[in-house]
């Protein structure tokens, strides 16, 4: 059965010439073990939700995913798609993506992000159960990973948070094969992995990865083990292939067709490219059928809940919102109608999650170390913690990598709405798991406060300068960067709503005026931009384009530049995706067709031009911020209303 694998993956590689055969023929063997023996799940329902989870973190040898996936009889996974390895449209990418082929469960390749996202899935069965129960959330977490999953920085920061949390029901398979795309890993790595992991409180031993009954013992073993387990599984990578297993020559090359033919006659293999003989084939699928009865179970016992429930329970797993959210946006946003405050927005932040935590309970927060500075627990939250899974709050520590990794596990596993919160200047910790929760299309939501040099004393190592441009460069990532506590209750709204992709919040450490006044029912975020004041005259000689903090330095300007008889009017611009996702006319609406543009934001100017055009003016940041109080910054770097109408009145 194992020697399948083998075949499907020489095969395939081979033929798009292109791909990794080692890892899939080296780990043939553990995952033979695994999907026929203990992983619990059902090809005829790839989203069950109560299936255990396999997440291969080495996504280069998926060949070992599709390989398991046609032979367990995943309908979608013909050998037609096996042939068509890497090829454009198949189901067979070169590393796996989650939402293009049924059965995978994230996308790896970023090699220590499919660990990470394991923790993220194990913590969230753990919280649901503690929530709904064990008799419909009660599954495991299996990864398969490699030598460069463990040497990633973000693998430390998963496995310290898993041991911390105690996530028994975790389990990393090591495929410890001892060889790298340089060599022999010794050349760069000498960690011994096992001590390593007991070290942060995982239960962890070593294994022959070829021997079955072994590889059966160790799994039995963590199941009945009261921490997160790794079983190291030594292995040889490209296992058969007679001149090139064991070495960097299967890693990430077709083996050729006379390696090829020798593996075959080494491994007794006789059966033609692509075809499995029917015996084999039909144990597999015979294991393919293995958890289905344990599925209906579920969905008998999922149908006995308590009918409020059961409700509750699949409402979350499908991720609707309910009708609360909009209730508590209106009641927070008639609360400062009728009492404005100036404040920071990561305190409006706080103030907009008393009111939209309370509406959904699905929500899960955290912050790096930073929770009183991100402003991102509520008071009624108490922490998830290894005692209590039931919290809503998690402490990550300072790991902002494995933080939003976690989080993209956590809305991957479905039934929470995972946020957390670090500085807007560490989103560069975090940017490989914001593009995949980007690239995966899944709702988390990081909360990136002191964001500009309005920071003040901590100086430019803590100053985001160019993170916000750098953050807009990112495909279906909205960036959201209120100015107001109204419009920061919106943003948190948009952010919540926005079900295809994930949300940043950029926020401010020092207070600023609340400019939206009155009670407007309308979301005026939702289009991305809105004028905020028109010109006196409604004939505008000048567009003055702001977010954030900037905001109210347009508005002062506007003022300004009215004594010298210059009309001009003030566009709140919080959200430049869903702007230029606007249709065209609309956004030049938006815009308008003032003689001059003008944008005034604490970052750089890269990303305004869409907006502003090659011709408009900017005022901002060209380079990076300084140690002192943030007002003594803000006149420093030109950044004021005086600085904005010199500018405007000398262009005109």
């Amino acid at each position: 059965m194992a020697n399948a694998i083998r075949a499907l993956a020489m095969d395939a590689v081979e033929q798009a010439k292109s791909g990794h055969p080692g890892l899939p023929m080296g780990a043939a063997d553990i995952a033979t073990v695994l999907f026929t023996q203990f992983l619990k799940f059902d090809p005829a329902d790839p989203a069950w939700p109560d299936r255990d989870r396999f997440v291969l973190s080495a996504g280069h040898g998926s060949m070992l995913l599709y390989a398991l996936f046609y032979l367990l009889g995943y309908e979608k996974m013909t050998i037609g798609e096996l042939k068509r390895f890497r090829q454009l449209g198949s189901l067979t990418p070169g590393h796996p993506e989650y939402g293009h082929t049924p059965g995978v469960e994230t996308t790896t390749g970023p090699l220590g992000q499919g660990l990470a996202n394991a923790v993220g899935m194990a913590i969230a069965e753990r919280h649901l159960a503690a929530l709904f129960g064990s008799d419909v959330v009660d599954h495991r977490t299996y990864v398969l990973a490699s030598d460069g999953d463990l040497m990633e920085g973000v693998s430390q920061e998963a496995i310290a948070l898993a041991g911390h949390l105690k996530l028994n029901k975790l389990v990393v398979l090591y495929d410890d094969n001892g060889i790298s795309i340089d060599g022999p890993t010794a050349l760069a790595d000498s960690v011994d992995q096992v001590r390593r992991f007991e070290s942060a409180g995982w239960a962890a031993n070593r294994i022959d990865g070829h021997d079955p009954a072994a590889i059966a013992a160790a799994i039995e073993a963590a199941r009945r083990s009261q921490r997160p387990t790794l079983v190291a599984c030594r292995t040889t990578i490209g296992f058969g292939a007679p001149t090139k297993g064991g070495t960097e020559k299967c890693h990430g090359a077709p083996l050729g067709a006379d390696e090829i033919a020798a593996a075959r006659q080494r491994l007794g293999w006789t059966a033609p490219p692509f075809e499995i003989p029917a015996s084999i084939l039909e144990q597999w699928r015979a294991a393919g059928t293995r958890g289905r009865r344990a599925r209906l179970a579920w969905a008998q016992r999922l149908a006995a809940l308590e009918p409020a429930k059961r409700i509750e329970f699949e409402r979350r797993l499908k991720g609707t919102l309910p009708e609360a959210l909009a209730r508590a946006v209106r009641e927070a946003k008639q609360k400062l109608a009728q009492a404005p405050k100036d404040m920071a927005t990561r305190s409006a932040s706080e103030f907009a999650l008393e009111a939209v935590t309370a509406a959904l309970p699905q929500m899960v927060g955290g912050s790096a170390d930073l929770t009183g500075s991100n402003n991102t627990r509520t008071k009624s939250m108490k922490a998830l913690s290894a005692a209590d899974y039931s919290g809503r709050f998690i402490h990550y520590g300072v790991r902002e990598h494995g933080m939003a990794a976690a989080m993209n596990g956590m809305a991957l596993h479905g039934g929470i709405l995972p946020y957390a919160g670090t500085f807007l200047v560490f989103s560069d910790y975090c940017r490989p798991a914001i593009r995949l929760a980007a690239l995966m299309g899944q709702r988390v939501i990081h909360v990136m406060t002191h964001d500009s040099i309005g920071l003040g004393e901590d100086g430019p190592t803590h100053q985001p300068v160019e993170h916000l441009a750098a953050l807009r460069a990112v495909p279906n990532l909205k960036v959201f960067r209120p100015a107001d506590a109204v419009e920061t209750v919106e943003c948190w709204q948009l952010a919540l709503q926005s079900r295809d992709g994930p949300s940043v919040l950029a926020l401010t450490r020092q207070n600023v005026p609340q400019l939206r006044q009155g009670f407007d029912e309308q979301n005026r975020c939702a289009r991305g931009a809105y004028e905020l004041i028109a010109a006196e005259d409604d004939v505008a000689i000048v567009s003055l384009f702001a977010s954030g903090s900037e905001l109210a330095i347009a508005v002062e300007a506007k003022r300004l530049l009215a004594r010298s008889k210059v009309s001009a009017r003030v566009v709140s611009v919080p959200c430049f995706e869903l702007l230029l996702a606007l249709p065209e006319a609309e956004r030049s609406t938006i815009i308008g067709r003032a003689k001059l543009n003008v944008a005034v934001e604490a970052g750089v100017r890269q990303g305004w031009d869409s907006i502003i055009g090659t011709e408009g003016t900017f005022i901002g940041m060209s380079g990076f911020g300084a140690s002192a109080p943030y007002k003594d910054l803000y006149q420093h770097f030109g950044l004021t209303a005086d600085k904005v109408v010199e500018t405007v009145l000398a262009r005109l």
